[in-house]
């Protein structure tokens, strides 16, 4: 627990740093519906944002994490995503007549994905109640209007907080959602 604490410190440390004004990047508030949550998207530079995503979402088990039946192994819990991600085409988007709205773009970045105590689980038991999952990513993000799309995928290492770890080598996102404040 005390992890997960110096990591939101230091998220709200980092974000506090934000700039007012960046290259076309917004602070935004999103309803993300896939994994029902509250995400918030802020700019830290020109081409970069830390986003805070936290609900309640349905997981899979990683393969040292728990003890699972067979067939589809997943669990719904409460989670908090936190994101950092570098845009690398915003110019080219706009040399082209492209988007860019609602931080459209691809990027590359870094995911910390926590796992909270299960809500249900069918056929799986947690060796604990607490999992993260960390590492690098690639994605696009795009909006179209006040709906926004998001998908990226990359490795991850993950770990719970008595010691079991491992490493797998895709992870995919998808978020589907709506803008509900932009400035």
């Amino acid at each position: 627990m005390k992890t997960i604490f110096y990591m939101l410190f230091i998220f709200i440390g980092i974000t506090s740093w934000a700039q007012e004004t960046t290259d076309n990047l917004q602070k935004i508030v999103r309803a993300n519906l896939v994994s029902p949550g509250i995400e918030m998207e802020l700019p830290i530079s020109n081409k970069s944002t830390l986003s805070a995503n936290t609900g309640i979402g349905v997981s899979g088990s990683y393969m040292n994490l728990s003890y699972t039946n067979s067939g589809f192994t997943y669990f719904i819990a409460p989670f908090l995503d936190l994101s950092y991600k570098k845009f690398y085409n915003r110019d080219i988007r706009v040399r082209k007549g492209k988007n860019i709205s609602s931080n459209s773009g691809n990027y590359w970045g870094a995911r910390l994905l926590t796992n909270f105590k299960d809500i249900t689980s069918e056929n799986i038991i947690r060796k604990n109640d607490i999992d993260l999952a960390f590492g690098p990513t690639w994605g696009i993000q795009r909006s179209y209007g006040n709906f926004h799309l998001l998908f990226d995928v990359g490795p991850v290492y993950y770990f719970d907080m008595i010691g079991n770890n491992g490493f797998f080598p895709i992870v995919l996102q998808l978020n589907i959602g709506f803008d509900l404040k932009k400035w």
